[in-house]
């Protein structure tokens, strides 16, 4: 494949999607071709599964049954979307990929490896080759969040929960240090824009010269 997967991670409320949008824009004015995606979702199916899991009416679900939706998601996401637009050549840009279920599943929730042994499933091998960590503490990230007018299954939960959700990111940083940028989410809007600008063209230039 000769395309770019590039995917943006953090807590809830640290502005990952509209900064998706910025550097898919940005992207494009380069002359990329470019698929704006978001998990879960991204495909009819997938929209679906993420209507049920996100859905407050559910508070019963179970946490196993919440892990196996989000990787059911992503299998149809990956299969119908990701994977063909890479094989095309173009650059995917994705709000949430597998390390979100890792961090909110499988650490925040405890579910630990069985995460990302049925994600690694999902996905058949697929991994991004850049992320954009968007680095918040999650108390901020929920007062953001909670002065919309509403909000989601995951995003009622409480700070004790956003908190491990953070400590399972920070493993991730850990782990996957080389694909990983992370950027100070505590900043305005158009500077976080910039300074992603800034890592991404470094990364694509040090990408051609290898």
């Amino acid at each position: 494949m000769n395309g770019m997967f590039i995917t943006f991670e953090g807590p809830d409320g640290s502005g990952k999607t509209t900064q998706v949008g910025h550097l898919a824009d940005y992207c494009r004015s380069k002359g990329f071709h470019v698929v704006q995606t978001r998990e879960p979702g991204g495909t009819l199916i997938s929209e679906k599964i993420r209507e049920l899991i996100l859905d407050i009416s559910t508070p019963e679900m179970d946490d196993v049954t919440e892990a196996l939706l989000y990787a059911a998601a992503r299998a149809q996401h990956v299969s119908q979307v990701i994977r063909p637009a890479l094989e095309r050549g173009d650059i995917v840009v994705c709000d949430r990929f597998v390390d979100s279920s890792i961090a909110y599943q499988g650490h925040a929730r405890g579910l630990g490896d069985g995460v990302a042994e049925i994600n690694a499933f999902a996905v058949q091998g697929l991994e991004p080759d850049l992320t954009f960590y968007l680095k918040l503490d999650p108390g901020i990230g929920l007062m953001r969040i909670r002065k919309q007018s509403s909000f989601d299954r995951l995003e009622k939960e409480a700070i004790e929960f956003h908190r491990k959700v953070t400590d399972g990111y920070n493993v991730l940083l850990g782990q996957h240090a080389d694909r990983y940028q992370v950027i100070d989410a505590t900043l305005s809007e158009e500077i976080i824009a910039r300074e992603i600008r800034r890592n991404f063209d470094r990364w694509l230039a040090a990408k051609k010269s290898v």
